[in-house]
């Protein structure tokens, strides 16, 4: 339905998820402290009162931005059905290292915002950290790569910090490593980290 002014109208669902992308967009480019109530209303053509009814309040907003934002690098970075675990792994570690580095902004203040940020925001980036590490157990049921034990389990949490950082600090500087060099050397040194196990 087009209203008089010419814009559609959507239903509640559709405009909260409209206000989501536009924030995740948002992040991506700016960073979360610089989304703004004015910002978001003038970006998506609505009133700031929109806002509040949907999200409450500025941080409401912003920590329903920063789940989505998590959400979707869960989803995004999940590894093809098929093919061998190795291989799915390489495919997973690549679409991680393109995420952070066409997400740079929103991905650093993510981060920034769970090491010093509310404890809601800490959550989410746990949740997050922790919907990714579990994957790697679920993709590799039989163990091929890594079995599912409290030390490997340790040790994934710690390469999951290290492989962080060192997307972080190349997507800032990529200097002479390439992205196929960054994604093979993450993705070859977990499964030697296990063997340490």
């Amino acid at each position: 339905m087009t209203t008089a002014t010419g814009r559609t109208r959507l239903s509640p669902d559709e405009r909260r998820t409209q206000l989501l992308e536009l924030g995740t967009d948002l992040l991506s480019r700016h960073g979360i402290d610089a989304i703004t109530i004015d910002l978001l209303a003038d970006e998506a053509g609505v009133s700031r009162g929109l806002l509040y009814h949907y999200f409450g309040s500025l941080q409401g907003f912003r920590e329903a931005v920063v789940r989505h934002a998590v959400d979707q690098l869960v989803a995004e970075t999940a590894p093809p059905a098929e093919g061998e675990p190795l291989e799915r792994l390489f495919t997973s570690v690549g679409v991680y290292v393109d995420y952070v580095r066409d997400n740079y902004a929103g991905y650093v203040s993510l981060v920034r915002a769970a090491a010093g940020g509310t404890d809601v925001m800490r959550e989410i980036y746990e949740e997050g950290r922790h919907a990714l590490i579990d994957r790697v157990f679920r993709e590799d049921a039989q163990g091929e790569i890594i079995p599912d034990t409290p030390v490997t389990r340790l040790l994934l949490r710690g390469w999951a910090a290290m492989a962080e950082e060192v997307v972080v600090t190349w997507a800032a500087d990529p200097g002479d490593l390439t992205r196929d060099r960054v994604v093979e050397l993450l993705a070859l040194s977990l499964p030697t980290l296990v063997e340490l196990a």
